[in-house]
């Protein structure tokens, strides 16, 4: 047995012991509130064994192991159902970068543990009502007051804020500049005074978004991650770690194995379905795909590992990935037939293709749209020359509104 079969075995031992009390049938008609504080002793759970922070450095809480265990680690997980989703977004981008900026290193210490350990959540706030798909339009500002900023404006579909305790937040600092140049970044307390938080009803029936308003917000300048006036550096560098982070080469839905196991059980044209020509393809094609694009991940993990940041083949992992989990949505759907649109609140959308199929379509929004990645993925990876842009080189308080 290898070290790394070997890892796996031990992961799933755990996993196995934690199932009673957290696994997927444990969590059957619990209110989400239910399962955020399930989901908060799993994680202290998974940190006292050894299973937080996987491929994170030691000195910062870490187990200082590779990706190739975490993505071991995470497929066993997957299968059991855990109540892991409040804190996917918190541990995937908030965290990193503010390890990787905040220069209050005691501070990130803290900030760690209790995000590992599922005291602590931090949500992401970058999308406004004005800015979504083009960030540098945002109109959130902050003004110098003191020795800190006061902060005005509102956020839109800030993933878990109602639960969250810390929160990143890019914002505009200078609008007498180009729209890219006068940004500037932040970590805030979500507790501050002048912080509001509104959930917003989704189709599915959940909300897990809100909208996020900041009412003279009273922000210390120690909070600044970054330069003054380089925040939207600071945002493509979360982006570039979203991109990877919150679509893996499933594109945030269900494992291959999941389909191949639809595919083997279910009948089509009085055989299974795993013996149909276009079901091989899919399977094939996802496979050669998926490979693909651990390959590009694990290299992204390695420089951010070496405190490097991850390059623009973010936007190419993302735009593959969710196309193709829309794509292998649809095939599952169409196999399941009517039983696929029996609708199950609780469902979790890496193990349910019903959930995946109806929240496919924002995937491809959230982290930047289809149109954006292909801008990037022309410019930066490419060499193209750059889109046309008629605000380029103007003032953003003399572009019209």
């Amino acid at each position: 047995m290898s070290e790394l079969e070997a890892y796996r075995a031990k992961a799933r031992a755990f996993l196995e012991s934690m199932a009673l009390k957290y696994a997927r049938e444990a969590r059957t008609g619990n209110t989400v509130e239910q399962d955020l504080a399930l989901g908060r002793e799993y994680m202290a759970a998974k940190h006292d064994a050894g299973f937080a922070g996987i491929n994170w450095p030691v000195e910062i809480g870490g187990q200082g192991l590779t990706h190739l265990h975490k993505i071991a680690f995470d497929g066993e997980e997957m299968q059991f159902g855990m109540p892991v989703q409040f804190f996917g977004i918190s541990l995937g981008m908030p965290v990193p970068i503010l390890i990787h900026y905040c220069e209050d290193k005691e501070f990130v210490k803290e900030r760690v543990r209790k995000a590992l350990r599922g005291e602590e959540i931090w949500c992401q706030m970058f999308s406004e009502p004005s800015g979504g798909s083009d960030l540098a339009a945002l109109r959130t500002k902050v003004e110098p007051d003191g020795n800190g900023w006061k902060m005005n404006g509102q956020k839109i579909w800030t993933s878990w804020a109602q639960y969250c305790d810390y929160g990143v937040i890019v914002t505009r600092s200078d609008p007498t500049v180009e729209k890219h140049k006068g940004l500037t970044y932040f970590w805030i307390d979500m507790r501050s005074k002048g912080v509001e938080v509104r959930p917003i009803k989704l189709a599915g029936g959940d909300s897990h978004v809100n909208e996020v308003f900041f009412d003279d917000v009273r922000v210390e300048d120690s909070q600044r991650l970054g330069a003054v006036g380089g925040g939207f550096g600071v945002s493509l560098h979360t982006l570039m770690i979203e991109r990877y982070i919150a679509t893996d080469s499933a594109g945030f839905g269900p494992h291959l194995d999941e389909f191949v196991k639809l595919a083997s059980e279910t009948d089509l044209n009085g055989k299974p379905a795993i013996e149909d020509g276009r079901m091989r393809s899919a399977i094939a094609r996802n496979h050669a795909m998926r490979a693909g694009l651990d390959s590009i991940t694990r290299r992204a993990f390695a420089m951010m590992m070496a405190g490097m940041q991850p390059g623009p083949e973010g936007s190419l992992q993302k735009l593959v990935a969710v196309r193709s989990r829309q794509k292998l949505s649809e095939l599952a759907m169409d196999l399941k037939g009517n039983e696929g649109l029996a609708f199950d609140e609780h469902a979790y959308v890496k193990t349910d293709w019903g959930t995946s199929w109806l929240n496919a379509p924002t995937g491809r929004i959230a982290g930047g749209s289809d149109e954006v990645l292909l801008n990037t993925i022309a410019e930066k990876i490419l060499g193209l020359p750059q889109d046309y842009r008629p605000d380029k080189g103007v003032p953003f308080n003399a572009i019209p509104a």
